[in-house]
């Protein structure tokens, strides 16, 4: 149906309270770096107005630190751009901060606690080697 794919990965060991929030976080990005993949706004039967959202769906899947490096080297090799959360960000309260804690590490030593891209199927699929369906 899609020739793309939308696909959210998490460390497999996060709080459910922290699962939720870094996919609305990578979520975002994805969202935000390619707007043709929001649809219209939806209406009720009484016409009011909500949001766009994405007009595929997403995959959520779960991997563990290593894995998540390797997605995430597997991204950068292919040139598909990721949105990237880290665990540091965890304890940051605005963007500026959250900017400023990711600055901090290279790909090889962030604690990655999530990755989000969108790109041609074949190749999401390859990237994602060894990420299973979360939980």
């Amino acid at each position: 149906m899609f020739d793309t794919k939308i696909a959210i990965v998490l460390r497999n060991d996060l709080l459910a309270w922290q699962a939720l929030n870094v996919t609305a976080f990578l979520t975002s990005g994805i969202v935000a770096a390619n707007p043709t993949i929001t649809g219209e706004a939806y209406r009720d039967a009484s016409g009011n107005s909500y949001h766009p959202m994405a007009i595929q769906p997403m995959v959520v899947l779960a991997a563990d630190q290593e894995t998540l490096r390797t997605i995430n080297r597997r991204c950068l090799e292919r040139s598909v751009e990721a949105s990237a959360y880290v665990e540091e960000m965890f304890s940051t309260g605005h963007d500026a901060a959250n900017r400023e804690a990711f600055a901090q590490f290279s790909p090889d030593d962030m604690k990655l606690v999530g990755l989000a891209l969108w790109a041609e199927k074949k190749i999401v699929d390859k990237i994602l080697k060894g990420a299973k369906m979360h939980p």
